[in-house]
């Protein structure tokens, strides 16, 4: 996807594979029913945009509609490098509790943060590996998990002192963390312990409980294995938590580069 400020954005209308005009038209009237902003994010093309001028928009309106919903406690959808996501505000305890009612997840299974830029790990986690190894990882379809700083909403996971965090290979998502000043709670967008999902009408259920959903398309090669969760919490040493679609080539960092051994 290219840069964000070159997106342009259709609001009301999503597209469906083969849908017809009707069935387009009834989402839109659901929308509105609903509340839901449903925006659709639409790639630049090499001659310039393609729709037509009163479909478009700046790219920065999106960010704005998203981020004033983050900002507001609600739960927006969003696409990542991987599947589609759930995100909130990660130092809004309110917020963290939609999300959990949303998905109807168990409270005792933890959230991800999501930020934007590498230096912003390391006020919310106590980083105990070179900083080289964040910029090899990230951003990328992984999820590195660190003990937790006091920096951190102590609403979010209170069960554990550990806490993954994510820097999607993302544009839109790597924005709207900077643009938050703050970092996302992020989930995958779907009914606690069903599929992942990597198209937004596979979780059409939960768009009446959202106040935003931003379709990005069909994402990367649809795999649904999420991102590789890698346990570096102890110094010297890995754990995998998840294997996701990008095992091989971050244990190829971690032991080959780093000289990490498995915990």
């Amino acid at each position: 996807m290219g840069p964000v400020g070159s997106i342009a954005v259709k609001l009301v209308g999503f597209r469906r594979g083969h849908s017809s005009a009707a069935v387009r038209r009834l989402e839109a009237k659901m929308c509105k029913e609903l509340k839901t902003k449903l925006l659709r994010l639409l790639p630049p093309t090499s001659n310039g945009p393609t729709i037509h001028q009163d479909i478009q928009t700046d790219g920065a309106e999106i960010l704005s509609c998203a981020v004033k919903a983050l900002k507001d406690s609600h739960v927006v959808a969003v696409p990542t490098d991987t599947i589609y996501g759930l995100a909130c505000l990660a130092q809004n305890s309110e917020a963290v509790r939609k999300i959990y009612d949303v998905k109807g997840r168990n409270e005792h299974k933890p959230l991800a943060i999501c930020v934007g830029e590498i230096q912003e790990i390391y006020k919310y986690c106590k980083v105990k590996v070179k900083e080289g190894l964040l910029g090899d990882l990230l951003p990328g379809p992984v999820t590195l998990v660190f003990e937790r700083s006091e920096a951190l909403n102590a609403d979010l996971n209170p069960f554990t002192s550990l806490v993954g965090v994510r820097i999607p290979d993302h544009n839109f998502m790597r924005r709207l963390c900077q643009m938050c000043g703050e970092p996302l709670a992020l989930t995958s967008a779907n009914i606690s312990s069903q599929t992942s999902t990597v198209d937004v009408h596979e979780f059409q259920e939960l768009w009446p409980k959202l106040a935003v959903v931003v379709d990005g398309g069909p994402i990367g090669d649809q795999n649904r294995l999420g991102s590789t969760v890698i346990d570096l919490s102890v110094l010297g040493k890995y754990r995998v938590i998840r294997p996701g679609c990008a095992l091989s080539s971050t244990l190829d960092v971690l032991e080959s580069k780093y000289g990490l051994s498995e915990d």
